[in-house]
């Protein structure tokens, strides 16, 4: 079991949550306490990195829906960055690659959004 980390960064187009280590049933609070303390701006971009997430559990599948629908409820949108291929798979199976823009890297994330928002 690897502990729970969590990092908010802010970006020009809105924050950045860094989640690293296992996102389950006991660490999944701590984490969305630190997400529903984000208040991205209408038409912002809050981007969720899971590059150094090792594991995820149904409940850190959850927490990311309720960070969607955070998002959402502030009138902005979300985006994955770094989803690593043990928990792609997962994604892919549960149908989560449909509901969220996913992107390499929370930079790619980050200036895919500015690019498309620019004009």
């Amino acid at each position: 079991m690897t502990d729970l980390r969590t990092t908010v960064r802010t970006t020009p187009t809105g924050p950045v949550l860094e989640i690293a280590g296992d996102l389950d049933f006991h660490s999944a609070p701590g984490a969305r306490e630190v997400l529903l303390g984000l208040a991205p701006g209408p038409g912002r971009l809050l981007v969720v990195d899971l590059t150094a997430l090792t594991f995820c559990d149904s409940t850190g599948i959850t927490l990311l829906l309720a960070a969607r629908n955070h998002a959402v409820s502030h009138q902005a949108h979300i985006a994955l960055a770094g989803v690593p291929a043990h928990v792609s798979r997962i994604f892919d199976i549960t149908g989560l690659t449909r509901v969220f823009a996913t992107y390499p890297t929370a930079e790619d994330a980050v200036d895919g959004w500015a690019a498309r928002n620019d004009g």
